[in-house]
């Protein structure tokens, strides 16, 4: 699903974000991507979504060169990647449904799809009574489930998140993980970029590990 081959990232003033980058993550498949702040996951993650494009190397998702895309295939494929970031930023002049249904009205669903996968939605994070809610009366815990809603209520088969669990408690970051195991076992291939070692820890998934923008370490968990 994603390939990263000899990729490399520089900035103005020859600062290297990324060097010699490779991996490949399989469909269906779910990694975390760990590292210090600055170590280069952002701009990683800023890759694979075609928000800027590779120094060098190749960047491949579902077979496709993203440094090829530009244009309306490069909307069209950011639009079918699903986002959930540590701030959800939801709209708090709308409701929970219509903030969960504006990708779709984006993309041009029509308004007979719309409900039923909003309804789907919401339904897989639990969030279904909150529908007609405004998300400025949700706690912290809800609003980031509202988000991740919001992420897969296109059935997107990569999914890439953020710092996901970085606003919230034990608890609660434990629920959003096991939502995000359900949606693998779904065949979602999902890379989440954290740098909470407990979150980490808690589940036997691939680890990719950055440091100075370099690839240094890549196995299993041992959970």
């Amino acid at each position: 699903m994603i390939e990263f081959e000899g990729v490399a990232k520089v900035y103005e003033g020859h600062r290297e974000a990324l060097s010699d980058v490779d991996f490949r993550l399989a469909p269906g498949e779910m990694a975390f991507l760990t590292g210090h702040s600055g170590a280069g996951k952002s701009t990683l993650l800023r890759l694979i979504l075609g928000l800027e494009k590779s120094s060098s190397g190749t960047v491949r998702v579902a077979g496709s060169d993203l440094s090829t895309l530009s244009g309306e295939k490069l909307a069209r494929y950011r639009r079918r990647v699903g986002v959930v970031f540590q701030d959800p930023n939801l709209e708090d002049d709308l409701s929970v449904y219509d903030n969960v249904a504006l990708p779709l009205r984006i993309s041009g669903f029509s308004e007979s799809e719309i409900p039923k996968r909003v309804t789907a939605a919401l339904s897989r994070v639990d969030l279904s009574d909150q529908a007609k809610a405004s998300p400025r009366f949700l706690s912290g815990g809800q609003q980031q489930r509202v988000g991740i809603a919001r992420a897969i209520v296109h059935r997107p088969a990569l999914l890439v998140a953020d710092e996901p669990t970085g606003n919230l408690d034990p608890e609660l970051s434990a629920r959003v993980m096991r939502m995000f195991t359900q949606f693998q076992q779904l065949g979602v291939t999902i890379l989440v970029a954290t740098h909470e070692r407990a979150v980490v820890e808690s589940l036997p998934f691939r680890r990719l590990v950055i440091e100075k923008g370099r690839l240094v370490s890549d196995g299993m968990g041992s959970n």
